[in-house]
């Protein structure tokens, strides 16, 4: 499904390069849940925006059900069947949830159809659908609606950063359980979380370590997770990153 061949990313600072991915290699097959983890300024939202076409990598090559896509557009590639999530949810003035999720789906949606995928993210449909996309919403209702939008998509491969970042803790235990119920609808389709928590990790397929714009550990979650068990800070998370590079020092 997706593939990154020696994906790097630079960006200037103080008049020189610095170096945010490193020559990444990673490949995501169909019906997996991938969580990418590790310490903060590791680069894995800037691997997410690179995945999603907000970015385009220095270096290196990403492909999409055998397309290269290292070069089309954000629009380009949510056409091609690639959503993205940001951690923190765009508002739009003017714009009501009814007509997101039309949006979205691309096509015209009944009230009640709309509403319907406002229920699977756990949301009254009827307190919601013809309310204003802003900021009288909650950071944890404005996430809940903007994966109704993803799961309204239903595109091949969803993506979402820090999806628990701003929320309070009664809306994460009901984001674990959207996952969970996105996980058994995705078909051939598949999810990709950046995620610092516990219980999304213990809810995926495959768990990779970035640290230092690299990646320091992947494979399935019941060989990465015991490694992370017990490691809620990014410094422990980074920690167990230099152990198994070898020692190599902070990004």
């Amino acid at each position: 499904m997706l593939e990154l061949r020696n994906v790097s990313f630079e960006v200037a600072e103080n008049k020189e390069q610095r170096e945010i991915i490193r020559g990444i290699n990673l490949k995501i097959d169909e019906r997996k849940f991938v969580v990418i983890t590790g310490p903060n300024g590791g680069g894995k939202s800037t691997l997410a925006k690179l995945i999603a076409g907000i970015e385009r990598p220095t270096s290196g090559q990403i492909f999409f059900d055998g397309v290269d896509i290292t070069e089309k557009s954000i629009t380009e590639r949510a056409n091609m069947g690639i959503s993205f999530a940001f951690q923190q949810p765009v508002r739009f003035k003017g714009i009501q949830v009814l007509d997101l999720i039309r949006l979205a789906a691309k096509k015209q949606l009944s009230a009640a159809q709309a509403c319907e995928y406002l229920s699977e993210v756990g949301l009254c449909a009827k307190d919601y659908i013809n309310r204003e996309v802003n900021a009288s919403l909650s950071g944890g209702e404005l996430k809940r609606i903007e994966i109704a939008t993803v799961l309204a998509r239903g595109t091949r491969l969803s993506v979402f950063d820090e999806p628990e970042a701003g929320i309070d803790l009664w809306s994460f235990q009901n984001l674990i359980q959207v996952f969970e119920r996105m996980q058994e609808k995705t078909g051939d389709g598949s999810i990709l979380i950046i995620s610092h928590q516990e219980r999304i990790l213990n809810i995926a397929d495959e768990i990779v370590v970035i640290a230092d714009g690299q990646i320091v550990n992947q494979g399935p979650k019941e060989e990465i997770l015991p490694m992370l068990l017990g490691t809620a800070s990014a410094v422990s998370v980074c920690a167990c990153a230099k152990m198994n590079q070898g020692g190599r020092g902070n990004d």
